[in-house]
């Protein structure tokens, strides 16, 4: 089994034996992590405390796949996939608010738990880009002072749609002293599927029961600067003492985001039990077509203390004080081109999901373009060669001389 690599020539692929592959991951992955085609999802605010935790569960034949997001603290998920159809969430409120909250979120029954992991989203970046010329700059700018996303209200009771599993935390600073947020918030807006299929709108990464979407959209919030790019560091669990995997696939199929041939993707595991996926792009319109479309660039994943992050309770109280986190960071945009300043919209897609990530396949209209593409010059051939046989036959009789 083998993949692509790069070459002075640009990428060489093998084909890996499916059969191989097929093999490798049943016998490795734990049977209540293998996908199902269908689910039955459902989504509360947990009652008992404040409205600040979102619970979506669904459920398969065999499995559970819960997923807890948070804004208690800095917005974050918490996914764990249990291996019975019968798992459920406990939330003891006094564990959680207390500054010692380890205990205070758990699945039962613990022994069910097949995979656990968790996702933090830290602070909001801004930079001046207005004298940056070159888009490989790290920072890409002046950085302004972040707002770090603990020391923002969040609101949710307003945005629940049960009939598109979908919810949205709208964010905005505790204290904003020069009211960039007056006018705009934050938003983290979260989707869960029953079944698999594409979003209407762009970047349309393809998802299947075993997912959950977050688009974040910073709106009508007033920049600092005339040029500004914004960017999120992300925080992630590691699984042991090495940070997840992180891995570029390329395609030839742009279809469903034109002008991308690229998907970004985090793995938690070799044969991976749960990964974060997107699209390296993010949008400056709503409507998120072409001309909109920037860049979205991401750092290499680094070991991260915790003491040096803001806490995350939900985090804490599932998986105690001892853990690895690791971070890295997104930066939507480049100096030139599209960018927040043309509407004062950005927004930005992601998948989170358990076991392997879904697999873009060509698609029918890149399958037409290849069958005309390939066929047109077999026709012809084809064509060719029946000329030449006809016209030997009509030549091969006999011919008097005289």
């Amino acid at each position: 089994m083998c993949g692509c690599v790069e070459h002075r020539w640009g990428w060489r692929c093998c084909a890996p034996n499916p059969m191989l592959f097929l093999g490798l991951f049943l016998s490795a992955a734990p049977s209540g992590l293998l996908g199902e085609d269908t689910r039955q999802v459902s989504l509360e605010v947990i009652p008992g405390g404040p409205q600040n935790l979102l619970h979506i569960r669904a459920v398969g034949a065999n499995s559970t796949l819960h997923y807890v997001w948070s804004s208690l603290g800095p917005p974050a998920a918490l996914l764990v996939a249990t291996n019975t159809p019968h798992s459920v969430l406990r939330v003891n409120w006094s564990h959680l608010l207390s500054p010692e909250p380890d205990g205070g979120l758990v699945v039962l029954p613990k022994d069910s738990v097949q995979f656990s992991s968790a996702l933090v989203f830290t602070r909001l970046f801004e930079f001046d880009s207005t004298n940056t010329s070159d888009a490989a700059a790290k920072p890409p700018g002046k950085p302004y002072p972040p707002y770090s996303l603990a020391e923002f209200s969040w609101n949710i009771t307003n945005s629940m749609d049960p009939a598109t599993l979908s919810a949205t935390f709208q964010g905005h600073p505790v204290h904003d002293p020069n009211r960039a947020f007056a006018n705009g918030s934050l938003d983290f807006k979260v989707q869960a599927f029953s079944k698999s299929g594409r979003p209407a709108q762009p970047p349309r990464l393809l998802h299947t029961a075993d997912t959950c979407q977050l688009e974040v959209v910073l709106v009508g919030a007033s920049p600092r600067g005339n040029h500004s790019l914004f960017g999120l560091e992300v925080v992630t669990m590691a699984q042991g003492p090495d940070c997840p995997t992180m891995q570029e696939q390329h395609s030839i199929d742009d279809e469903y985001s034109p002008a991308v041939f690229q998907l970004d993707q985090l793995l938690w595991g070799s044969l991976p039990l749960g990964f974060v996926q997107w699209r390296p792009v993010a949008f400056s319109q709503k409507q998120g077509v072409r001309e909109s479309a920037m860049s979205c660039q991401a750092s290499l994943l680094h070991p991260i203390l915790a003491y040096s992050l803001p806490q995350s309770p939900i985090v804490r109280a599932f998986f105690g004080p001892q853990g690895n986190f690791c971070a890295f960071n997104l930066t939507f945009g480049a100096s030139a081109g599209p960018g927040y300043w043309d509407q004062h919209y950005l927004s930005w897609s992601m998948l989170l999901g358990v076991g392997p990530p879904p697999v873009d396949s060509l698609s029918p209209l890149v399958l037409g373009i290849m069958a005309v593409a390939l066929g047109a010059p077999g026709l012809l051939l084809l064509g060719g060669g029946l000329v030449l046989l006809l016209h030997h036959k009509w030549n091969s009789g006999y011919h008097s001389l005289n």
